[in-house]
């Protein structure tokens, strides 16, 4: 007999069924919950609703555990490619190389922004903030190609967007912080890979050579690798809902960079290289910071420590640290930050109290100081993340369309006024 649940409401029992994922996560599904019985449910935050069923990401944060199509995150990030997740994550599976070199060439081909972009750049304050003008930007890439917004893409339309998306983005990113340094801007190479490509439009002048670092490029792969998709988070939540409406895949993505941009999901890694900043300018004494950690009454929080999901060591912490380690022996760059970062790291190991709250050093906590070593500023790091997480919301975006989900409508419970009359304006 499958198994199942019972919710007894006003003396009457009502039964609803338990499904199971494939990893063995267990689900109430009480979608007719409110058409038998007028009653909702109330979980704020979303924080035990599954709003969808998804084959693209499994995440066991008690086991600190991450799988991009069931490979372990370890083994994507020391043997692959971003463009290569990227197509795992799209579509499904590992590419062959034939299949890897065309998704690459589709994407080399589209690199290239409308000319009329370059304008729109004009119109924004010298101060605008990165994630402004990127959510800007590419949401207008549907005013540039408004069939996007048919209901009834065929799978080429759908991949053509796709592969434009993914081409677009690099080169909207570095234009962004080129328009932001007053510098010329540089157009995509289509002799360089995808990671090379952008560290070339971001770094290079027309002036002198740039010469591209083996070493910060395989650096920047597994940075995005690690930030390729994580579930269904509140930036991913936010494509899907927006999505089900069947907007465009670029205002879809749109709305997922503007939930990115919130500090309370996107902003934590240029916290936490402000944070150590901080440590450094105050004398770089960390046992000091680290007993304010400790003491609610100071106000103080260490970055980068701890996850909403993860109750263990998150497995990218682990993956990243060493590429932090080996940037900066590629590039000899000695960073005091970097000393400062171990000896949180070492007390947030040892100390009882961050061990008995299982604070441990998250992804945020050491790809402030890689992206800092490559150059790139702390306010492009939310961009960075964008850059990285790209794949995922294209990938969550598409399954949510070849699903037929319904349109998101989230319930609520009034607790407003009663009726009461309205009154004339010289009567109040």
């Amino acid at each position: 007999m499958a198994e199942s649940a019972e919710i007894i409401l006003d003396g009457k029992s009502y039964p609803y069924p338990v499904i199971e994922g494939t990893e063995h996560e267990k689900a109430i599904d009480i979608a007719k919950l409110r058409d038998q019985t007028g009653y909702i449910t109330i979980d704020s935050g979303y924080k035990n609703t599954g709003a969808t069923k998804s084959a693209i990401t499994f995440l066991d944060g008690e086991e600190g555990i991450l799988r991009y199509r069931g490979y372990p995150i370890e083994q994507l990030a020391e043997n692959s490619s971003f463009m290569e997740v990227a197509y795992l994550l799209i579509y499904g599976k590992l590419p062959t190389q034939a299949e890897l070199d065309d998704f690459s060439h589709q994407i080399t081909k589209h690199t290239l922004v409308h000319e009329d972009v370059r304008k729109i750049f004009d119109g924004f304050p010298s101060a605008a903030h990165p994630m402004a003008i990127l959510s800007s930007l590419i949401c207008s890439l549907t005013a540039f190609y408004p069939e996007s917004v048919s209901p009834d893409l065929s799978k080429e339309e759908i991949d053509l967007n796709v592969i434009r998306l993914m081409a677009k983005m690099p080169t909207i990113a570095a234009w962004t912080y080129k328009n932001n340094m007053g510098h010329p801007l540089n157009y995509p190479r289509n002799d360089l890979d995808y990671c090379s490509n952008f560290l070339y439009m971001m770094f290079s002048f027309p002036t002198e050579k740039y010469e591209i670092n083996p070493k910060v490029v395989s650096a920047l792969n597994k940075l995005l690798i690690l930030h390729a998709d994580h579930e269904q988070n509140c930036s991913t939540s936010t494509v899907r809902l927006v999505g089900s409406a069947n907007a465009s895949l670029y205002g879809s993505v749109s709305a997922g960079i503007n939930a990115l941009w919130g500090p309370l999901h996107g902003g934590a890694n240029q916290e936490v290289l402000e944070m150590l900043q901080a440590i450094q300018a105050d004398g770089g004494d960390t046992a000091k910071w680290v007993e304010k950690a400790k003491d609610k009454a100071s106000g103080f929080r260490l970055m980068g420590f701890g996850h909403r999901v993860y109750k263990n060591f998150d497995p990218r912490a682990k993956i990243i640290k060493k590429a932090a380690d080996e940037v900066l022996t590629a590039l000899g760059i000695e960073d005091p930050l970097l000393k400062i970062a171990q000896e949180l790291e070492q007390a947030a190991l040892t100390d009882p109290y961050f061990v008995e709250r299982k604070l441990y050093p998250n992804v945020d906590f050491y790809s402030g100081i890689i992206y800092r070593a490559i150059g790139i500023p702390t306010e492009m790091f939310t961009v960075m993340f964008a850059l990285g997480r790209l794949p995922g919301w294209i990938a969550q975006w598409k399954e949510m369309r070849e699903n037929k989900e319904p349109i998101g409508r989230p319930r609520q419970i009034y607790t407003g006024e009663l009726e009461r009359d309205y009154v004339s304006i010289e009567k109040r």
